[in-house]
């Protein structure tokens, strides 16, 4: 489970932000840093589902925060550039995920899964209305894990919902 690509883009979109004069906060500074060692956790043999949810809610504030910066310091078509480093580097992440978990039955081959564990705020009522909202399948695995499928789009979508979930405090 790999979001170094994700982390790589925000620190060079950090460091050409700072070169065109924008602030950029403790906060984020220390969120894109809890973000890599999160990521290193989580490359390690006994992390569980928790740390690479964080990893993605680390990743999601700053790159929140920097988009928004960038919106106000860069051009919208450098704006455009980094965004869609940024899905890509996502679609690639979501890709290494399907890649490292082949295994799964009851899910149709032409459509992407991702396996959700549902833990604090995201509970499996909320993250079944997600699915639905997100025009998705999902099925319930013996461990508690909900298997989610369906196009890729609709992933992306169920994961952006998901991470602004569990951000809510």
């Amino acid at each position: 489970m790999s979001h170094t690509a994700t982390w790589k883009i925000l620190e060079d979109l950090m460091l050409e932000l700072t070169k065109k004069g924008a602030t950029i906060t403790p906060a984020v500074i220390n969120d894109l840093r809890s973000a890599k060692l999160m990521i290193k956790i989580s490359e390690s043999k006994g992390s569980t589902g928790d740390v690479s949810q964080k990893v993605e809610e680390y990743l999601g504030n700053v790159e929140s925060y920097l988009v928004s910066e960038a919106q106000k310091t860069l051009s919208a078509e450098t704006v455009d550039l980094w965004l869609r480093r940024l899905e890509e580097a996502y679609v690639e992440t979501c890709e290494q995920k399907t890649e490292e978990n082949k295994f799964v039955t009851g899910v149709p081959r032409d459509q992407k899964w991702i396996r959700v564990e549902p833990t604090g705020n995201l509970t499996c009522q909320k993250i079944e209305q997600m699915v639905k909202e997100s025009d998705l399948s999902a099925n319930m695995q013996n461990d508690g894990r909900i298997v989610v499928y369906g196009q890729p789009e609709s992933i992306k979508i169920f994961l952006k919902k998901m991470t602004a979930e569990a951000n809510k405090k």
